[in-house]
C-alpha cells in the first residue's frame, strides 16, 4: 500500500512540475527568448548575511542586506549582451537580492515596493543570483520573473 501511494505521489508531482515554473532553476537565454517573461521559483533566505556574500554593504543598485544561503538560488547564463533586461522577485514578504557576474556585484532591496529587482544592460556570461530574507533562517516562497519587455 505504501508503494502504491508513493507512485501516485510521484506521478502527481510530475504533472504539477509541468504546470508550474521550475524551483531553483538555472536559466540560459539569449535575446528574444521565449516565453517572456520567463519565471523560476525558489525559497528566499538563509543564515549568511547579504553583505558577506556581496562582499560589501552597498552597491550602486542598493544595499547588500538580508540573509541568504551560501550557494546561489539560481544561475542565469546570457549567451550574448542584453541592452535591456529586468529581473524582479515577487514574494508575499520583503526580500533582497544579490547578483554576481561579469562586471561585478549588484545588490538590491526595494525595487518595486517590498519586491527586489534589477534592471539595465547586461553583459554575456553567467550570473549567480541569491534571494534573501530579512530574518536569519526565515524562508519565503518567491517567483523570479525575467523579461526583455520595458
Amino acid at each position: 500500500m505504501i508503494v502504491m501511494l508513493f507512485i501516485t505521489s510521484a506521478i502527481n508531482a510530475g504533472v504539477d512540475a509541468q504546470e508550474a515554473p521550475t524551483i531553483f532553476g538555472d536559466v540560459t537565454i539569449g535575446p528574444q527568448f521565449s516565453p517572456d517573461p520567463l519565471t523560476v521559483r525558489g525559497m528566499s533566505g538563509g543564515s549568511i548575511s547579504g553583505s558577506e556574500v556581496g562582499g560589501r554593504t552597498e552597491t550602486a543598485t542598493g544595499p547588500c542586506t538580508g540573509f541568504v544561503d551560501e550557494t546561489p538560488d539560481h544561475k542565469l547564463a546570457l549567451t550574448s549582451k542584453f541592452d535591456y533586461l529586468k529581473l524582479q522577485v515577487q514574494s508575499p514578504e520583503d526580500t533582497t537580492m544579490i547578483i554576481k557576474g561579469p562586471g561585478g556585484t549588484w545588490c538590491n532591496d526595494d525595487f518595486d515596493g517590498k519586491n527586489t529587482g534589477m534592471i539595465g544592460e547586461w553583459l554575456p556570461g553567467t550570473y549567480q543570483i541569491w534571494v534573501g530574507s530579512y530574518q536569519k533562517d526565515k524562508y519565503l516562497p518567491y517567483t523570479l520573473k525575467i523579461t526583455e519587455v520595458k
